[in-house]
């Protein structure tokens, strides 16, 4: 029976965890600026997590939060590398790469 419990409340505590794996989508809208979707793995919304857009030496160029529609947009910054970092909190950061965001 203790390994029952044991196992079951293992899996219960692993579901949590895996239930709000922080999620982060941007694409280009071919206008020179760049939108970014939030959200979690169980539904839940982003609005007011903060998003930062860093250049490629690490400096901040915009720091804001998610909209109430946990989405962004921005002015695709002047330099070809940069780096779109949803901060989910407790830790959990999604990064997006300029690379992955198609022009």
């Amino acid at each position: 029976m203790k390994r029952f419990l044991y196992a079951f409340t293992l899996m219960t505590v692993a579901s949590q965890i895996l239930a709000h794996t922080p999620l982060c989508d941007c694409f280009d809208n071919g206008d020179d600026t760049v939108s970014c979707e939030g959200g979690f793995s169980d539904g839940s919304s982003a609005a007011g997590m903060a998003v930062r857009v860093y250049d490629d030496r690490e400096k901040i160029l915009i720091d804001t939060v998610m909209d109430a529609d946990s989405s962004i947009s921005f002015n695709r910054p002047p330099i070809e590398n940069y780096t779109v970092v949803f901060d989910a909190g407790k830790g959990h950061l999604v990064t997006v790469y300029s690379d992955d965001i198609e022009r």
